[in-house]
């Protein structure tokens, strides 16, 4: 362990795991920017972590809730296992500090990037599921997503469905996003896209991902027009 950092058996405490294969933890910390190659970060992990996720939020749904419609669960599902719900779940983690990240990415706060806290709760996710199996796996969902399916105000549609329900309802074309702009380094891209729907004026939102920027100009064209939920 480097100096300086923090010791790996308090996060495992946070998660829920003490991992028998550490490397696998520390696989799912390395961010792309701190890679010997692309296959070292946590992408291939994040991945796997993703679908793993996925299956224990909707098992757990499905127990969780037996009178609701397939699509009342659908809903559930998309609101629990979205990026922003992984980013919040990496910050009670207390990930930050373990993220190893390659220099440009720490200084430009990598660290408490929501896209990345949320690419590395999936791939913590697929990291456990390596090492311990799907049950090691759903533990820790359950432990972390459980208490969110009961949280008074969240909402159970992302912004960009949200959206185009809104649109839908009044009988106009989907929303097209498009993008506006893309800047800086490859390692940590800074994109701006535009939703847009006839008749209405552009709205212009900004992420560290398209989907990200997706989300956001989704909600600053609700935000803007006053859509509610």
């Amino acid at each position: 362990m480097a100096r300086g950092k923090p010791d790996l058996a308090a996060l495992e405490t946070r998660i829920g795991r003490d991992f028998a294969d550490k490397a696998l933890l520390r696989w799912a910390l390395t961010h792309v920017s701190a890679a010997a190659q692309r296959p070292d970060s946590y992408e291939r992990l994040e991945f796997l972590g993703d679908r793993v996720l996925g299956l224990a939020v909707a098992h757990m749904l499905f127990e969780a809730f037996p009178d609701d419609s397939e699509g009342e669960l659908s809903r559930r599902l998309a609101a629990l296992v979205r990026k922003e719900t992984c980013a919040e779940v990496a910050e009670l983690w207390g990930v930050g500090p373990y993220i190893r990240l390659g220099e440009g990415e720490a200084q430009t706060g990598g660290r408490k990037k929501r896209a990345i806290l949320g690419d590395i709760c999936e791939a913590i996710i697929g990291a456990a599921f390596l090492d311990g199996g799907a049950a090691a796996a759903e533990a820790i969902v359950r432990a972390a997503f459980g208490p969110k399916m009961h949280e008074a105000g969240r909402s159970l549609r992302d912004a960009k469905t949200a959206l185009q329900e809104w649109a839908q309802a009044r009988r106009l074309a989907p929303p097209r996003y498009r993008l506006a702009s893309r800047s800086g380094p490859d390692h940590a891209p800074s994109f701006e896209l535009a939703v847009e729907i006839e008749g209405f004026e552009p709205a212009v939102g900004a992420g560290s991902s398209k989907r990200a920027a997706e989300q956001a100009a989704a909600a600053a064209f609700m935000a803007r027009e006053g859509v509610t939920e």
